[in-house]
């Protein structure tokens, strides 16, 4: 099994920025992706980024050109760069690990707030 704890989430301003980590352990070599997702309250939970081992990047249309996603040398770790931040953004982030032979692993969630 892999365990997943994020960190980073907070209330930011309007074109501000915010930086979500997440460090997997456990079975970490079973991991090939690792990713974030978000959620509202009333809504389904979306793909916002998700990186392969070896791979690019891919993300949701409405995040493109703002968010980056990077993984750590070790693969283990996986982040989101999130700059000019709009209210839209505001959720309950997630991070994301697919692992070989296994169902997918969940971090806790962080709240992220985008408010004036």
């Amino acid at each position: 099994q892999v365990q997943l704890v994020e960190s980073g989430g907070g209330l930011v301003q309007p074109g501000g920025s915010l930086r979500l980590s997440c460090a997997a352990s456990g079975s970490i070599f079973s991991i090939y992706v690792m990713g974030w997702y978000r959620q509202v309250p009333g809504k389904q939970r979306e793909l916002v980024a998700r990186q392969f081992n070896s791979g690019t990047p891919t993300y949701a249309d409405s995040v493109k050109g703002r968010f980056t996603i990077s993984r750590g040398n070790a693969k283990n770790t996986v982040y989101l760069q999130m700059n000019s931040l709009i209210p839209e953004d505001t959720a309950v982030y997630y991070c994301n690990a697919a692992v070989h032979g296994g169902s997918d692993s969940w971090g806790q969630g962080t709240q992220v707030t985008v408010s004036s």
